[in-house]
């Protein structure tokens, strides 16, 4: 650990990540999860840079890049290395501006870059199938109107799954044709309901504020949130939620493999584009602050089409079975 900093920056690693991550907190608004995973790459930086007799503040390029290779030969994926060198970039970027360091030593490595993979969707008849199984699945009449109305929701809105399990209840309230979504960052984004969507929300707004009731006539606090827990959020978790779509695919009879809520975000992308939908409404949508992340989608649409015609056109099939020969 260094004991010392170039400029006069703190001395100890800790004070420098919390430095940091109360400035990307009050700076940036950055969102709670970024902040968490800048902490755990950060400190797993640091406690390596400890092993070699060094801190942030010490630290040079070659050293750098050696925590990059240690972190290769652990077996990490190349998105998992990426972001802990972009971690390390902001955290030096952070130190120049404070005048902690005169330089940064991750500005010029080259990062290991993002496998240029696809991202996985669902087909309509998944989707339906999933919506068709929701009001199924749940130990009562209240859980499965619950378990309804956020698949409806989810797949109505393409929201994230944070931003969906921590809707405040007043967003909900008067039968709204739309919802204020808090998105990444603070920013706020205005997503359209559709009737079934709203159908299910209403049905269970009303489970849930009977449930409010009396647990208030009990004495307990009223909850903020649409989705109410005894959880330490207050709010159904995201780990919740991810296992009730495991068991909401297995009662649909979709492989629960293929499902996680953020392959609903992209089947709703996905299928929005594949019916015409323009590209920088989808965008707002689901609150890229890039169009860059959403014409992502239109590279699913093109293999999706390409499979489709590989499959159904008569002369690929034709040429695939060979060519008969001439008598």
């Amino acid at each position: 650990m260094a004991t010392g900093t170039e400029t006069g920056g703190p001395a100890r690693d800790h004070d420098w990540i919390s430095a940091f991550l109360d400035a990307q907190a009050a700076e940036a608004g950055a969102a709670r999860n970024t902040l968490l995973a800048y902490g755990r790459d950060l400190k797993d930086a640091a406690g390596w840079l400890a092993g070699q007799g060094k801190g942030f503040a010490a630290a040079e390029r070659p050293d750098i890049e050696a925590y990059l290779v240690f972190c290769d030969g652990q077996g990490f994926s190349r998105a998992t290395r990426a972001r802990r060198l972009s971690a390390l970039r902001q955290l030096y970027r952070f130190a120049f501006e404070e005048g902690w360091r005169s330089e940064n030593p991750a500005i010029q490595i080259r990062g290991p870059g993002r496998a240029k993979t696809l991202p996985k969707t669902l087909s309509l008849q998944e989707v339906d199938a999933l919506l068709t199984a929701a009001p199924h699945v749940g130990r009562g009449a209240a859980e499965k109107l619950r378990n309804t109305c956020l698949m409806e929701l989810l797949y109505a809105t393409g929201m994230r799954v944070s931003e969906l399990v921590s809707l405040p209840v007043a967003a909900s309230r008067g039968d709204p044709q739309m919802l204020l979504i808090l998105g990444k960052g603070g920013k706020e984004r205005m997503v359209p309901l559709s009737d079934p969507a709203r159908e299910a929300l209403q049905d269970w707004l009303g489970a849930r504020d009977a449930a409010e009731t009396e647990a208030r006539m009990k004495g307990q606090p009223e909850s903020r949130f649409l989705f109410p827990s005894r959880s330490a959020e207050g709010h159904l978790t995201r780990h919740r939620f991810y296992a009730l779509i495991k068991e909401i695919a297995v009662a649909a009879g979709v492989p629960p493999g293929r499902v996680t809520p953020h392959r609903l975000r992209h089947a709703f992308a996905t299928h929005l584009l594949e019916n015409g939908a323009d590209l920088r409404a989808i965008q707002a949508l689901l609150g890229h602050a890039d169009l860059a992340t959403t014409e992502i989608y239109t590279h699913v649409l093109d293999a999706r089409l390409r499979a489709l015609v590989e499959d159904h056109h008569p002369l690929n099939r034709a040429s695939r079975a060979g060519t008969p020969g001439e008598g």
